[in-house]
């Protein structure tokens, strides 16, 4: 430990004056979409039910989906529907497949003119807000998909295959579960072992252990930390589980739940003066606030840089750039001190990549078996294998060989046990958790352009004008 008690800490960082202020979208672009509705003379016949055929698929029904082109890539998507196209013969040639990563930028004005696709994965810096889509009955309900058989096992149902916890993010209002996450993210602090190891140094373990860590970095030229400043919304990744950590995972509760005051409990305030002293001590990368993820993490590969929160795709998305022997690894936050409510280890894991089927898709029953399909052994080891990250399938990673950073999270989420946290902000109320807290509050504090008491006022306030505006549907945890 360092000189700095374990008191002291909390109260290091004085309040000084902020620079300036950003401006963000009061909400999201997609809260003016049409109300929903279900036109069925526009969709197709559906199929004769059948053990092979579950959902009564129409087998000669085109399919149409569209994947966001991200960490993930979409080749995955692409070997899911050639297996749908094989169940289906007469489906050749009649899956049309799109990819973007502007998703609410092109589908909005199809789900406005109600000729949306089948099946969407919906994310993206352009994610479309899932609470709104879920308030303005834009969805299917996937139940029929989740109590459906398993590809693999038909006396299992899909349901029964999928990790814990994914079956209930899809849920927002009781007992319809209007998304199927597919992925299974691991956030975290990433790290080289081999940058480490070149400091003579491990994953430190405590916050003043890692404020050494930094300044031997920095004495090398090197940073402590970089972030994807231009989408400052990834910091939560790494400092959401910090605030669990230090105050209980009832802290994020009560934030999600947008209480009054929430952001006002003292283990919010300890993290954001932690944070604040990376920036205060020079320990971020210089230029950090103006670059994207993609940038931050090539720089971090360069080994610019020690750590950068993120989430498990980040391998897959960082692969062109990251060096053979670069050993890249996850590790939760660091204790702050003694009196932390929650062990080292403490990390968020919950369900990724969220694929939805929209309510007036043509097809949504071919929708939901190509999810069924997805959630077979055989696809969910090629996307194990194509893109490094975990899925929702119970065991998806069976007689595979990881690569380093997958099986690290692997490793991380065993030893976090039941100290797993899962904030349900980020897709309750997107808007608020992207562009007002990240960009409009975090991403300024970080810039050093606002304090951390002055970042904590402003994170209340975008929750208090979230919990009162009577358009923006509410949902709390249970």
């Amino acid at each position: 430990m360092g000189s700095t008690s374990d008191v002291g800490r909390r109260d290091l960082i004085k309040r000084s004056a902020a620079l300036g202020l950003i401006t963000v979208p009061a909400m999201s672009a997609l809260s003016a979409c049409a109300s929903g509705g279900d036109d069925d003379s526009k969709k197709v016949d559906k199929g004769k039910k059948s053990a092979k055929n579950p959902l009564a698929v129409n087998e000669s029904a085109a399919l149409d989906v569209v994947i966001f082109d991200g960490g993930f890539g979409q080749q995955y998507a692409k070997d899911a529907e050639a297996e749908y196209a094989a169940a289906f013969p007469k489906t050749k040639g009649k899956v049309k497949h799109a990819a973007t990563q502007k998703i609410q930028t092109v589908l909005q004005p199809r789900f406005n003119g109600g000729t949306p696709p089948d099946l969407v994965d919906n994310s993206g810096a352009e994610q479309m807000d899932m609470g709104t889509l879920v308030a303005k009955n834009q969805l299917t309900d996937l139940t029929p998909l989740l109590d459906a058989p398993s590809l693999d096992d038909p006396n299992k149902t899909v349901r029964e295959t999928l990790r814990p916890g994914v079956v209930e993010m899809g849920q927002f209002d009781g007992k319809p579960v209007w998304i199927l996450y597919y992925a299974y993210t691991v956030y975290g602090v990433w790290y080289s072992k081999s940058n480490l190891a070149k400091l003579d140094a491990e994953y430190p373990e405590t916050w003043d252990d890692m404020l050494k860590v930094c300044e031997k970095a920095k004495k090398k030229g090197i940073a402590g930390w970089t972030y994807p400043g231009k989408f400052p919304y990834y910091l939560p990744f790494s400092l959401y589980p910090f605030i669990a950590k230090i105050g209980g995972r009832e802290v994020l509760d009560s934030i999600d739940n947008l209480e009054p005051n929430a952001w006002k409990h003292p283990a919010v305030k300890a993290a954001f003066e932690a944070y604040y002293e990376l920036y205060k001590k020079g320990y971020i990368l210089k230029g950090t606030p103006g670059l994207t993820h993609i940038e931050s993490q090539t720089a971090w590969n360069q080994g610019k840089a020690l750590f950068i929160p993120n989430g498990s795709w980040v391998e897959n998305e960082a692969k062109k750039t990251t060096p053979d022997d670069f050993q890249m690894a996850v590790a939760a936050p660091s204790s702050l001190d003694k009196s932390d409510k929650m062990p080292f280890g403490t990390l968020w894991a919950s369900g990724g990549e969220p694929f939805i089927v929209p309510k007036s898709a043509k097809n949504p029953e071919g929708g939901m078996e190509l999810l069924r399909i997805m959630l077979g052994e055989k696809s969910t080891k090629n996307f194990v294998k194509q893109v490094s990250s975990l899925s929702s399938l119970n065991g998806g990673t069976d007689g595979l060989t990881l690569p380093p950073g997958l099986a690290s999270a692997q490793e991380a989420l065993t030893k976090a046990g039941k100290n797993v946290v899962n904030p349900r902000l980020q897709d309750w109320y997107v808007t608020l958790q992207k562009q007002q807290i990240g960009v409009g509050a975090l991403g300024e504090m970080m810039a050093g352009r606002m304090t951390p008491a002055e970042t904590i006022k402003k994170c209340q306030k975008f929750a208090d004008d979230t919990a009162k505006d009577d358009a923006v549907k509410k949902y709390k945890h249970v």
